[in-house]
């Protein structure tokens, strides 16, 4: 389908988008890829007046270190894919659809856009990570577990800017990934992410679990991991642990998957992710 009709604009500056926010009101959309808003547009799903596009804006892009990791919100899929010290990040980031998405694709428009379906944004769960944004009022933080209020929509305000992600030094952690979906290119279906890391004597001293589309919003499988934290991580336990996965999830069904068969999938996925996180 073709969009509605619009207007665009691609400001050299920060302030200058944000001030092409300020005047286009709650009709104008930032973007910073268009791999998230656009199809929405073409179905009619989204219709804004006006795109705000940040492509010019400097500054926005990049990976620092600076005790934690801070990653530019303009920074692609395919930079942060391409640098393996990333870790768990860079995964994720390699299996997004295709090279095409992954080079115009970006991690700050992938959060914005608050997609339960989209990689990144249970990544930043798990990590228990922060945006920073810039907005008329200036600069904030916003936690992740605080970001993600329900389907397509953040805390992020209309008229702000999200400038950085940024996720703490995870020394020591094991990651695991598993994706599920019906081609290699589309939205996972169901998806899991692992964090573990081990104790001195082998047992689990901390791991934290991301869910992916397992409801309007990402979630953490808080139920699986109260029962792995503290104890042994041999097979039987992560088996037990992961059959937890589901617990407080509300799938949505669609033509390609019901609630009961997203929950399997969750148990399942999750057993491999931790396994892999833990070998």
């Amino acid at each position: 389908m073709i969009p509605a009709e619009f207007d665009y604009v691609a400001p050299d500056t920060l302030d200058e988008a944000l001030s092409a926010l300020s005047q286009g009101g709650e009709d104008a959309k930032l973007i910073a890829g268009g791999h998230s808003l656009l199809p929405l547009m073409k179905l009619r799903l989204a219709a804004p007046t006006l795109l705000v596009d940040l492509r010019k804006v400097p500054n926005l892009s990049g990976i620092s270190r600076n005790g934690g990791l801070t990653i530019g919100a303009m920074t692609t899929h395919t930079a942060i894919a391409n640098d393996e010290s990333l870790g768990l990040i860079a995964e994720v980031s390699s299996t997004i659809a295709d090279p095409q998405v992954r080079n115009r694709g970006t991690l700050g428009g992938s959060l914005a856009h608050g997609d339960p379906a989209s990689d990144q944004p249970a990544i930043l769960l798990a990590y228990e990570g922060s945006v920073s944004v810039t907005g008329p009022n200036g600069e904030r933080t916003i936690a992740a577990a605080d970001l993600f209020q329900d389907y397509l929509t953040t805390a992020v305000g209309d008229d702000e800017v999200i400038t950085s992600v940024n996720y703490p030094a995870l020394e020591g952690y094991g990651f695991g990934y598993q994706k599920f979906n019906r081609r290699s290119e589309d939205w996972a279906m169901v998806a899991v992410s692992a964090l573990v890391k081990k104790a001195s004597d082998g047992s689990c001293e901390d791991v934290r679990i991301g869910l992916t589309h397992m409801a309007n919003v990402p979630l953490r499988a808080t139920a699986a991991e109260t029962a792995l934290r503290g104890g042994a991580l041999d097979a039987s336990a992560i088996a037990a642990a992961a059959e937890l996965a589901a617990e407080g999830t509300s799938p949505p069904g669609d033509l390609n998957a019901s609630p009961d068969y997203k929950r399997h999938l969750a148990r399942v996925l999750c057993r491999r992710a931790l396994e892999e996180a833990a070998a």
